[in-house]
């Protein structure tokens, strides 16, 4: 795509984290299919309707794959010569998801329920036991999600702090953090290089053991591939769920009845975590970045051959068209067809983690913490940026003693 003056620049800024950038709703208004800069220098086109971001993640014609190509505009450093799942095209792709599906089975995922529960008992008793104030962030959203992870692949606890660093880098994409991005990938190749070796030595009942076994008529996962989707679980698992929690918790305290409508009727969670996750915006669809590998009108622009698009999935899930007051929150809202797990061959594997673990988290705070608000002033957080999933750096929240 060549230069055009007067460009804007990709990811846009806020004043409000948990909202949407303004210029979202103008795109969607205005200018639905446009065009932006991204941090790399490269330009893509942004696509903003809930209708035209559904299409441009199912279609085909806009390729995953070719965004590893040497020189392919991209967001996250990571993606080149990536052999994960996340960003490959079929029949690759249909041949990986169909080997790790078994690893992501519904009843194995539910069978994870009471450790998961018990797990965030655990740490919010720490919590209150210490007293508040307490960091929710380091308490509870950053410990869950990568101590369940680890154990599903059966990684040593005592290696998550070097797994949380390493992931931390490799979901930068600012400027100049390529060196970077790539050395935290080569020493988590290095470390799951190790731990896949010892498996295949003395087996274990883990996912990462299941994958290593996951097997379709004589065919099999290769070690690069192997590696390649033990890091995106890692990433996606962690990070998203981690920042994911975050955004429920911050939107949840802007709106106390809905708190203490969610408090008196805990039937309610499932729902409102669908609604929570509509609205969050600690992914921004950063990593839904597509090249078209032939010309394809989407919007009522034509998109040519070899240009990259940007579905923004945060913006999509505010579309009026769609959603009855999109900006509101309804923790009853049925249906509600947002997108923030993807949609099509590439909606997230682990969407059923994800949604178990934010329920429980929310209904266990709601429980076991009750009063629960922030400890300083929201104009205080200090909030991420440069990385594919926006958090706060610590959450510090108060709550009533019983």
């Amino acid at each position: 795509m060549r230069p055009v003056d007067g460009v804007p620049s990709f990811p846009f800024s806020t004043t409000d984290p948990i909202e949407p950038p303004a210029e979202y709703a103008k795109l969607r208004r205005d200018e639905p299919v446009s065009r932006a800069v991204i941090p790399t220098g490269d330009q893509v086109w942004l696509v903003t309707r809930h209708e035209d971001v559904r299409r441009v993640l199912s279609d085909t014609r806009f390729s995953r794959e070719a965004i590893t190509a040497p020189g392919a505009p991209r967001l996250l450093p990571i993606a080149q010569g990536s052999k994960s799942i996340f960003v490959m095209d079929p029949p690759e792709h249909s041949r990986l998801r169909r080997l790790v599906s078994q690893a992501f089975a519904p009843r194995r995922i539910e069978s994870l329920r009471e450790e998961v529960a018990d797990l965030t008992a655990a740490l919010l008793a720490k919590m209150i036991e210490a007293g508040p104030p307490a960091d929710l962030i380091g308490g509870l959203a950053e410990p869950l999600p990568i101590t369940v992870i680890c154990r599903m692949l059966g990684v040593p606890y005592e290696d998550v702090e070097q797994f949380r660093a390493w992931t931390d880098v490799m979901l930068s994409y600012a400027r100049g953090s390529r060196d970077e991005v790539l050395a935290a990938r080569d020493a988590l190749n290095g470390y799951l290089t190790g731990l896949i070796e010892d498996k295949r030595s003395h087996p274990t009942d883990d996912l990462l053991m299941v994958l290593i076994n996951a097997a379709d008529d004589g065919d099999r996962l290769d070690d690069e591939e192997l590696l390649a989707f033990g890091y995106t679980l890692l990433g996606a698992g962690y990070h998203a769920t981690t920042a994911g929690l975050a955004h429920a918790v911050v939107t949840l305290l802007r709106v106390p009845e809905r708190l203490a409508e969610l408090t008196e009727n805990p039937g309610l969670i499932p729902t409102a975590v669908e609604e929570l996750l509509r609205r969050s915006q600690a992914g921004g669809g950063l990593g839904a970045l597509r090249i078209a590998v032939e010309d394809v009108t989407v919007g009522g622009v034509t998109i040519t051959a070899g240009e990259a698009v940007l579905p923004l999935i945060n913006a999509a899930n505010r579309d009026a068209e769609v959603f009855a007051d999109p900006d509101g929150v309804r923790i009853d809202r049925k249906p509600n067809p947002h997108l923030s797990f993807g949609h099509g061959i590439h909606h997230c594997l682990g969407a059923q983690l994800g949604r178990m673990e934010l329920e429980i988290a929310v209904g266990t705070l709601l429980r076991d913490l009750p009063g629960l608000r922030l400890a300083v002033d929201e104009s205080e957080l200090e909030w991420s940026s440069g990385v594919a999933f926006s958090r706060p750096q610590t959450l510090p929240v108060l709550w009533e003693g019983r």
